[in-house]
């Protein structure tokens, strides 16, 4: 699309991109944490951390969205089980949360099916860009564990796909710094501060129409 190859959105968008990455340095953990997307290398990135022997548990969890609603048979976190077995997982070693809508209720109701294996230590794991609003979720919704953020390493240019194109993609990023902005007084996350020149991107890419995750 014409608009989605100007050169201010790109730049806009990237700014925003920079802003939601985490990447936490890694280490042994209770349980991988696996948070269901349109995203399925979300599950091949938790793959590769179980074969790395991080954690000896994944759990997926999510149940659809606004973006998965026709794209898997079943749930997310059973897309993503299922995407990870096939990446050599043991079915033993992977637990289902096929219920949460958002990533409040990812780290709720996770909380929740851990709640009897005194878990303290966590990856989540999740898209590039919801890193940030992962981070700050887990830190107001389960302060208890303490949580590192990871996702797969993937390039901007590469993270849209067919089934989720640019637009979608700059949408979402733009509906997670409101979200990273409003949620903190609600109690859904942590207060984090948000630079000027991510403030400026938001604003101008809302002004340019990216105002449908909102």
């Amino acid at each position: 699309m014409e608009r989605a190859s100007s050169r201010a959105v790109l730049q806009a968008a990237r700014t925003l991109w920079n802003f939601h990455l985490i990447y936490d340095e890694l280490s042994e953990v209770d349980v991988i944490i696996g948070l269901g997307s349109y995203d399925l290398r979300v599950a091949d990135r938790c793959a590769e951390l179980f074969h790395q022997r991080l954690a000896k548990k994944i759990l997926f969890t999510g149940k659809s969205g606004n973006w998965t609603n026709n794209q898997f048979d079943g749930s997310e976190a059973e897309a993503f089980a299922k995407r990870a077995w096939e990446r050599g997982v043991p079915a033993d070693a992977i637990l289902i949360e096929p219920k949460a809508t958002n990533i409040g209720e990812n780290i709720r109701f996770s909380r929740a099916m851990m709640a009897n294996d005194q878990v303290a230590r966590i990856i989540i794991v999740t898209k590039p860009q919801t890193q940030r609003r992962a981070y700050a979720t887990v830190r107001a919704q389960w302060p208890e564990v303490s949580a590192l953020v990871t996702a797969p390493m993937t390039p901007f240019e590469e993270q849209p796909i067919e089934a989720y194109p640019f637009e979608m993609f700059v949408h979402e990023m733009v509906g997670d710094v409101q979200r990273i902005r409003d949620y903190p007084s609600k109690g859904f996350q942590i207060a984090q501060s948000i630079p000027a020149s991510v403030a400026d991107a938001f604003d101008f890419l809302v002004k340019e129409g990216y105002h449908h995750h909102l």
